[in-house]
């Protein structure tokens, strides 16, 4: 069984930064033949010969076991809750394996928006499959896909590329996430160091005191913390302390060099520099800015 949808984008919709070109769904019997026969011109595929095409596509595999290969990657099982990606100009083939059921979504698209996710390598060629598990987020968002494309009201294209970005960055949190979990005394040292750093904004608690209280080396905490959290726990207190900074300039009197010091920067001078890197704009500006709000409500 197959339901699909091929949908036309125009100029106008290109300018969104994100079509999306095709959408559907297999459900296929052991021994049964694959591809389903269906399949608009130009996707339709032999698995012996494979296949290259001018888009994107990123399929959910539900139910069964199958193989995936690509111009980077070498024949691999794939089996359900994987997520396996094809790319623009990118020969590959995938398929069940012959006494397996194949159940799966598909959802084709374009546009610079993943073209610069690609260029900036949060994705690419030689990672082509993410271990997601069994996912109902992911399942209601290709239904939620399939239903926009098969009405195909007003702006769909935009709800579509919408639908995408939220499945690419589930898939990409996800499997991160799977990964993560496995060490779970690194997620509960790394959770409970951020609890103290919110905690003790207003303290000088350094980080190296924060590793010593965990019983942890400091390379040892910095390198685990900026793995969960993308950040260095002195990036991470930094900020936040920012955070809380724009808290007291635009609730407090509270002069800039006391902000600077209750919050244990260095110097005035060194908290005005971070706080302009981080903001684009000095405290006494964003204070006045916020003053200037208040008086227009």
């Amino acid at each position: 069984m197959q339901e699909s949808k091929y949908l036309v984008a125009n100029e106008h919709d290109a300018l969104w930064g994100l079509t999306v070109s095709t959408v559907g769904y297999d459900a296929v019997e052991p021994g049964e033949h694959y591809p389903t026969k269906g399949h608009a011109d130009g996707y339709y595929f032999d698995m012996e010969r494979g296949r290259v095409l001018n888009e994107y596509q990123m399929l959910y595999l539900m139910e069964g076991e199958g193989t995936f290969q690509s111009a980077h990657i070498e024949s691999t099982t794939i089996k359900a809750g994987d997520i396996f990606l094809l790319f623009p100009g990118e020969w590959h083939t995938y398929g069940p394996l012959p006494k397996s059921k194949w159940k799966s979504y598909w959802i084709g698209f374009k546009g610079r928006n993943i073209d610069d996710r690609v260029n900036n390598n949060f994705l690419h060629p030689s990672k082509a499959i993410y271990h997601v598990g069994y996912s109902s987020e992911i399942i209601e968002l290709y239904k939620a896909a399939m239903k926009a494309a098969f009405e195909e009201a007003a702006h769909s294209q935009q709800m579509l590329a919408g639908i995408v970005n939220h499945l690419l960055g589930a898939m990409y949190s996800l499997e991160r996430i799977i990964e993560l979990n496995k060490n779970h005394g690194q997620v509960e040292m790394v959770g409970k160091a951020r609890i103290r750093i919110r905690e003790s904004l207003e303290s000088d608690l350094t980080i190296q005191q924060l590793a010593d209280s965990l019983g942890v080396s400091y390379s040892n905490f910095r390198k685990l913390f900026k793995l969960h959290t993308g950040l260095s726990p002195a990036l991470y207190q930094q900020d936040l302390r920012l955070q809380r900074a724009k808290e007291l300039l635009s609730t407090t009197k509270m002069s800039i060099k006391e902000i600077a010091y209750r919050l244990n920067f260095e110097s005035p001078d060194y908290f005005s520099s971070r706080f302009r890197m981080k903001t684009g704009m000095k405290p006494s500006e964003f204070r006045k800015q916020g003053l200037a709000g208040k008086r227009d409500e």
